[in-house]
């Protein structure tokens, strides 16, 4: 094959993924990109290519210096390439089966801390409309660690406020019961009687969260809000609706609560999402034999 043009394997597989599975095309972009890496490198055609093939890239990526993150993502691709073109009989044998991904190193999260917190919930100008509204959502964000992807598709019906809990839809589809605390129900109660209307003028919209123009909130309004706020209290760290989430399941560690209870609040499916945060029960087991053992 020739440097100037992908295997026409990788072009029905780009069609597949535009057509059929409605990927945006960043993706299919990308998608192209780790593809035309793979081949041009290695410069056999999909159905010449063998696992030892696949193994020497890796080995030369390596050698070049490329980041885990790029060459793990490059694999999975070449294994999704590879499983579509044996559902369509393209090819019999799958070269990637058996080849391990490159481990990434996950890095902590970045959170905030209690008085920085502290500083952005009290941001927003509650005086004004928007403002009661902004200071809901984010006093949410924290009480509960939700998504922020959650908590823009919230509904007024998604919340008990009886018994002070979010029924949440989370990655999955899978529901949830996440629990608000006193101080962000009384502004999700104040916003709800008091600004929301004055938002809506008169406009229908299920979204318990809303903007001027009578539509949900989106993720990138809340990241835009939160940046801002952010700016405005002083904070210089980076921040992202996500950076709440990690300061929510952070300050509950700290304070006590085990990892199986913050899986729980968090919705993940698995405990060895949650674990990326047991740098912080190690800190606070430090803490404990320091103040409490004779030895210490």
């Amino acid at each position: 094959m020739t440097e100037e043009i992908l295997p026409e394997e990788v072009d029905t597989f780009l069609n597949y993924l535009l057509v059929e599975r409605g990927l945006a095309n960043n993706s299919i972009l990308s998608y192209k990109n780790d593809l035309k890496d793979i081949f041009f490198s290695i410069k056999k055609t999909p159905k010449e290519l063998k696992r030892d093939d696949i193994r020497e890239y890796l080995s030369l990526q390596k050698k070049f210096g490329r980041g885990v993150a790029t060459v793990s993502r490059r694999i999975v691709t070449l294994r999704n390439f590879y499983r579509f073109l044996l559902l369509e009989k393209i090819v019999e044998i799958d070269p990637t089966e058996n080849i391990e991904t490159p481990k990434t190193i996950k890095s902590l999260p970045s959170y905030l801390t209690e008085e920085e917190v502290e500083l952005l919930l009290n941001a927003p100008d509650t005086k004004k409309v928007l403002g009661i509204r902004d200071k809901a959502m984010l006093e949410v964000l924290y009480a509960t660690g939700m998504r922020v992807s959650e908590l823009v598709s919230l509904s007024k019906k998604n919340l008990n406020e009886a018994m002070g809990f979010f029924l949440v839809m989370g990655k999955g589809s899978k529901e949830r019961i996440v629990p608000v605390g006193e101080i962000a129900l009384d502004w999700i109660k104040n916003y709800l009687e008091t600004s929301r209307p004055k938002i809506l003028k008169g406009k229908e919209c299920d979204a318990l969260f809303v903007t001027s123009r009578g539509r949900a909130m989106t993720r990138q309004n809340v990241w835009i809000l939160l940046t801002s706020y952010a700016r405005s209290a002083g904070i210089t760290k980076h921040l992202s609706p996500h950076t709440l989430r990690h300061s929510f399941a952070t300050h509950l560690l700290k304070n006590g609560t085990d990892l199986r209870s913050l899986q729980l609040l968090l919705g993940h499916s698995d405990i060895s999402t949650t674990q990326i945060y047991t740098h912080i029960e190690q800190e606070r087991l430090k803490e404990v034999y320091k103040k409490y053992h004779p030895r210490a």
